[in-house]
This record gives C-alpha cells, sequence and structure tokens, in this order.
C-alpha cells in the first residue's frame, strides 16, 4: 500500500490580482486565494496514483490559517488527509526556508506512516521558481524527478517507479528508486469536478495543524526570514504591449507600407548591432 503526500500551497489568483504602483507588490488583497493550479494536478496524479495501486494520499502546506480552505479542495479531489505548519515563525520564508520547513514536517508524517511518494506541482503561480520541490529532495536525500508528463509503473515491491520527463525537443524515460520526488506538469491529467460526497467530507473536514514546536529537531534559524538569505527587492507589472497598426489602402499600398515598417525595423536593428 503506497503513502503518497503531495505538497501544496494556496496563492493567489494571478489572473486577477492587481499590483500597487506605490509599493511595487502584489496587492494580495485583490485576488482571491486559491489552490495552486499546477498542485491541483499533483493531488490528481496521487489520487489516481491511490485508484491503480491502493493506499493513502496526504497532503501538506505550510501557510497562514486561511490555507485550510487548500488542503479542503485537496480533500474534494480525493486526497485522504491533510497536514498544515502554521506559525508566525514561518513568515517571509523563501524557497530554501520553505523546503526546510516542509522537511520537518514530512518526517513527522513518515512517522506516522512511511512516505513511498512526495508529489509537487512543477511550480506555484505566484513565484514561478520550481525551486521547493527539489529543495524537499536534496533535503530528503531522495531523486529529485523533475517535469514529469506521465507516470508509467510505480512498483512498491521492487523499489522503483518508471516516469516521463517533459524535455526540450520531447520527453525521456526514467526510472527511479523509491522512495522519490516528483513535480508534475500540467499535462499530466486534467482534473475532473469533485463528486457531491468528496465535496461533503471537504466541508467537514478538519486538517492535522502543526506549529514549530509540534515538529521535532528544528533549528529555528533556518525558518522564515532568518533562514532565507534570498529576499524580493521589487515586483512590477511588464509593460503593455503597443497597440497593432491597421494598414489601410489597397493591397498594393498595404503591401508597400508593410515592406516600408520591415525595412525601417531592420535598419533599427542593424544600428543597434543586432543580427536579423
Amino acid at each position: 500500500m503506497l503513502h503518497i503526500v503531495a505538497c501544496i500551497k494556496q496563492v493567489p489568483d494571478t489572473k486577477i490580482i492587481k499590483m500597487n504602483p506605490k509599493t511595487n507588490t502584489m496587492d494580495r488583497a485583490s485576488a482571491p486565494a486559491i489552490l495552486n493550479p499546477y498542485d491541483a494536478h499533483a493531488v490528481e496524479e496521487a489520487v489516481r496514483l491511490k485508484k491503480r495501486y491502493g493506499g493513502t494520499v496526504s497532503v501538506l502546506t505550510m501557510g497562514p490559517p486561511p490555507a485550510v480552505k487548500a488542503i479542503k479542495k485537496c480533500i474534494e479531489i480525493g486526497a485522504d488527509e491533510g497536514y498544515m505548519i502554521s506559525d508566525r515563525k514561518f513568515a517571509g520564508a523563501d524557497t530554501l526556508a520553505t523546503s526546510y520547513a516542509l522537511t520537518k514536517a514530512l518526517d513527522k508524517i513518515s512517522k506516522i506512516q512511511p512516505v513511498d511518494l512526495v508529489l509537487c506541482g512543477k511550480m506555484t503561480i505566484d513565484g514561478d521558481t520550481g525551486q521547493v520541490g527539489p529543495g524537499i529532495a536534496r533535503r530528503l536525500d531522495i531523486p529529485p524527478l523533475t517535469s514529469v508528463k506521465k507516470v508509467e509503473e510505480v512498483n512498491k515491491n521492487d523499489g522503483f517507479v518508471i516516469v516521463h520527463r517533459k524535455i526540450e525537443d520531447g520527453y525521456e524515460v526514467i526510472r527511479s528508486s523509491l522512495p522519490c520526488l516528483m513535480s508534475v506538469e500540467k499535462e499530466i491529467n486534467e482534473v475532473p469536478y469533485s463528486p457531491f460526497p468528496n465535496m461533503l467530507r471537504a466541508a467537514r473536514y478538519e486538517p492535522h495543524i502543526w506549529s514549530v514546536d509540534d515538529l521535532e529537531d528544528v533549528d529555528v534559524k533556518q525558518l522564515g526570514l532568518k533562514g532565507s538569505p534570498t529576499i524580493v527587492a521589487k515586483v512590477w507589472a511588464p509593460p503593455k504591449p503597443e497597440a497593432g497598426k491597421m494598414l489601410e489602402g489597397t493591397p498594393n499600398e498595404k503591401v508597400e507600407e508593410l515592406l516600408s515598417i520591415v525595412l525601417e525595423k531592420k535598419e533599427l536593428f542593424q544600428a543597434k548591432g543586432v543580427s536579423q
């Protein structure tokens, strides 16, 4: 029986979020909090593996109390248990401190039930670094399998997994020992609408919530801002692209105008020393 843990995060919906022009930071209050889309695919894949091989799916997150909603969403998808570490000492963590805190939580979960497989989304839409998953794998000393687009086989008895990893010009087939960590692509599956019984269970479900004091052998200097060697100095919205130009006149006139625009651009690039 497999025990799969999916690491998730609650994030602001970046399709809606606005930037604060005075502080050049994201106005998180301007957008609803959602389950990170890549993480939803990780949870769905964990549930599918549970159905194929049997076992248990747990989810783990770090965040403030409202992040419980993300865990409940995972219960809707089909996860069995949810764990959250929540403490002001975790606040301000970069990817290094985040991977440390989640690793300590995974250590505690593994004492409740040994963990065979850790799944993460490829990245979070509010950070886009893709560093937390590999960071956890490094701290746990297990193989990291990134950009996974298909899980072909999980064999707990013989202790291996076979996956397809997405690469620039196709994919590669990888065999890895268990336990291991996978960070998955969105194309690995489609997340369906949750069945009604799962929604009812999620509404009533209360996750396990741990503070720093509930974890073992934690070095508080590696948590939150204290354990974060990197900080985001400034965030800004990219400039809006210029509107396209409509060509008017007869077909011949349009062609001539288009050629003149192309030649003008070419001369501009040549003047800047850019080859075309």
